[in-house]
């Protein structure tokens, strides 16, 4: 009979693993508080206002940057790499979009969720049809306009990916935080798109600024059908 040679971890006894499992326990909680206090201090970060107009290209046409917040407080906008020239997206971005959380619980917290690439609208919506992507994020086209150039999405050495956080004062839009590269790879949950926002998870445990939105935890949250927003 064959057998699998592929290495595998130490096998021990039940009180062993239970001893090595607990030491683990305590690093993970940990780090556990020390993302807790990085979230903290990214939520009072300064900001910087977006003086400059876009015109993006949606579903029904041109829109603002203002749009793209749909009322909201807070935006939250992630570079998918995707080239005018390209015949796909990036595939690593497509990663992400596959993990992306329904919308519905980011807008109870007053934020929006939405993509950008340079890609010309009609590529985006053929591979979005491609992947099967139904759930309703929005997908807007940056072509012909700086917005990629501008918030560092599209560089001399070509594009980036990558996640912008905006927030609104009025019709006053300024820029709260940016994460690349790597930064990407902690998206995924409703819980971590709030934490890179300046208002966070607006739950009352939270080392938030005075005055900031809250409420106790979990008693917000609902189905996503459910909410009244």
């Amino acid at each position: 009979m064959a057998t699998d040679k592929q290495p595998l971890p130490e096998v021990v006894s039940s009180e062993q693993w239970k001893a090595a499992l607990d030491q683990l326990l305590v690093k993970e909680k940990e780090l556990t508080r020390a993302r807790d206090a990085l979230n903290a201090e990214r939520r009072k970060l300064p900001m910087v206002k977006v003086a400059k107009h876009y015109t993006l290209q949606g579903e029904n046409g041109a829109v603002s940057l203002l749009d793209l917040f749909e009322g909201r407080r807070q935006l939250i906008v992630y570079h998918f790499m995707f080239a005018p020239d390209w015949n796909a997206g990036c595939d690593g971005c497509s990663w992400l979009v596959d993990a992306m959380t329904h919308p519905a619980h980011l807008h109870a917290r007053d934020t929006s969720l939405v993509m950008v690439s340079r890609a010309p609208r009609e590529k985006l919506v053929q591979y979005r049809s491609r992947m099967g992507w139904t759930a309703p994020v929005p997908w807007y086209s940056s072509y012909e306009s700086d917005f990629n150039v501008d918030f560092g999405a599209t560089t001399d050495n070509g594009e980036r990916h990558g996640a912008s956080v905006f927030i609104r004062d009025g019709d006053d839009i300024y820029r709260t935080y940016y994460t690349g590269a790597r930064g990407v790879e902690y998206l995924g949950t409703l819980w971590t798109y709030l934490d890179l926002t300046p208002f966070g998870r607006q739950e009352t445990w939270e080392d938030s600024p005075e005055g900031w939105p809250q409420t106790e935890p979990y008693v917000w949250s609902r189905r996503h059908d459910e909410y009244d927003v």
